[in-house]
């Protein structure tokens, strides 16, 4: 398939922005999705690359739009498909870079999908490869058309890879998810944990091939092969292409579950669900009528609500034994849900052990988590949403940049607490508590502001401040008087105590 055959796709609504002639009479090897800034390491030749173009902002110097392009033309890209659905068009300096480059740029109206594109592409691929004589393939006949027989059947990965690789020899072979998991693997191969599978994904040794799929980074593929003697590399490729279409048909599969879990998410949002159509919810959703249950949500740093989803499931399926459902959230704009089964610590601290591997999958992204606590029944499930919302934000104010999952069971001090609260109710709660303490910016509001931060951080011990602030008793006494005539607190309460404290943490 070539680029122009895109364009010639009715049904996908795409439109030229550049490209010249000789660019879109190129062939297309793959599809890669991504919204990585450089997403360099991902890329392979004659791949058309979408991206939905969160990355760039209007506000953005244009060499952030130049280094983009930049490596798509490195990696020899066929061409960059555009949504129009972030910036509502294709940004003037994104078709000027591309201008510049040589790299064919095609805008994507809102409604089209990326995964329609995918799809069609693949669908392409495969079809043309059925009419080539046999002599084109590397892939003997009798092998392809099993693989046909087989993916038209829905059979499972294990059955595929040990069929495409029987005339081999069955050699050693896993396919591998983006953290490591093991997702298939040969007869003869041992099983790898995680760990090892990602230290043979980062390793040189062997074959690795990216199967392409059309989701978000936690959601790649890998065909791994730590000996490749006796398998050609076009067989290796065909075989990725037959995985491919695996994959895709699993995504098509997943985006019904996923819909399932959306209305399970809706139903334990809403105040006004019942029990009988909460506990239908969960059982469509394929999970018990009885808990315990545990719920997580999630964010990305680009607010993409799928890829949020795919890193939870990626994540959960790390543990097979709880099952659970994931969906993206109605009522919550970029968060994505899970409903799973059980809810003991031990749950928590494997999913823990697993998110640096999914900070991994896209390092430009923070993923933020948050884990209500463990509740017994399934009215008790909205409770457990409400926190993790919680939770999460908690995660995303502590730290911004770096992906981490906090759950409501670590909120036990008054900073971790008040963390979660939106930083403009944390504005207001303070300007309101601290008063004229914070109104102006004299040194005099200054001082009683120190002294009041030293007083409580020595559990209102006279001497104390006064030894910290080197001053006589008798001055901080003074300064604490003028504390409460301005706040209206009484710094002999413990209450009014904890409200200026809060109020600082707030600041």
């Amino acid at each position: 398939m070539h680029v122009e055959d895109l364009l010639q796709l009715q049904a996908l609504d795409l439109a030229l922005v550049w490209g010249e002639r000789r660019l879109l009479a190129r062939e297309i090897s793959g599809v890669t999705a991504t919204d990585l800034e450089d997403p360099a390491r991902f890329l392979q030749q004659g791949e058309i690359v979408l991206s939905g173009l969160v990355w760039w902002k209007p506000t953005d110097h244009p060499e952030k739009a130049d280094r983009f392009v930049a490596a798509l033309e490195s990696a020899g890209v066929a061409a960059l498909l555009a949504g129009e659905e972030t910036h509502g068009a294709v940004p003037d300096v994104l078709t000027d870079s591309c201008r510049a480059r040589g790299v064919a740029l095609i805008s994507v109206p809102a409604h089209t999908s990326f995964r329609d594109i995918t799809e069609a592409v693949y669908l392409r691929q495969w079809g043309d490869l059925s009419r080539r004589p046999a002599h084109h393939h590397a892939l003997p006949e009798n092998v392809r058309r099993e693989l046909s027989v087989l993916l038209a059947a829905d059979a499972d990965l294990d059955t595929l890879l040990d069929r495409a690789f029987a005339h081999l020899g069955t050699p050693a072979c896993h396919v591998l998810s983006a953290t490591g998991r093991t997702l298939a693997r040969t007869p003869s191969t041992a099983p790898l944990t995680a760990q090892q599978g990602i230290e043979r994904l980062r390793s040189p040794a062997g074959t690795t091939l990216r199967i392409e799929s059309d989701g978000s980074p936690y959601r790649v593929r890998h065909l791994h092969l730590p000996d490749t003697a006796g398998a050609p590399p076009r067989v290796l490729h065909e075989i990725a292409d037959v995985l491919a279409q695996h994959e895709h048909r699993g995504a098509r599969a997943e985006k019904t579950v996923r819909d399932r879990a959306r209305t399970l998410v809706e139903s334990i949002g809403s105040p006004a669900t019942d029990l009988t159509s909460l506990v239908r919810a969960l059982r469509s959703s394929g999970l018990p009528a009885d808990g315990p249950y545990r719920v997580i949500t999630a964010r990305t740093a680009h607010g993409d609500a799928c890829a949020a989803a795919d890193a939870l499931s990626e994540a959960l399926r790390h543990h097979p034994d709880r099952p659970f459902a994931v969906g993206e959230s109605g009522d919550e704009e970029g968060e994505a849900v899970a409903v799973v089964q059980g809810g003991s610590g031990t749950e928590e601290d494997r999913l823990r052990s697993v998110w640096p591997l999914l900070a991994a999958c896209h390092p430009t992204a923070a993923l933020h988590a948050g884990a209500g606590t463990s509740v017994a029944t399934p009215g008790e499930l909205r409770g457990s949403l409400v926190q993790a919302r919680y939770a999460q934000a908690a995660a995303r104010a502590t730290a911004p940049a770096r992906s981490c999952l906090t759950s409501a069971d670590d909120l036990t001090t008054l900073p971790a607490l008040l963390v979660g609260v939106p930083q403009s109710v944390r504005e207001v709660f303070s300007a309101r508590t601290l008063g004229p303490l914070v109104d102006g910016e004299s040194a005099s509001q200054r001082m009683l502001l120190e002294t009041l931060e030293v007083f409580l951080r020595h559990n209102g011990s006279w001497a104390r401040t006064a030894e910290a602030l080197h001053l006589h008793v008798n001055t901080v006494h003074y300064r604490v008087r003028r504390i409460e005539t301005l706040t209206g607190r009484d710094l002999a309460r413990l209450d009014h105590k904890l409200d200026l404290q809060a109020a600082l943490l707030c600041r």
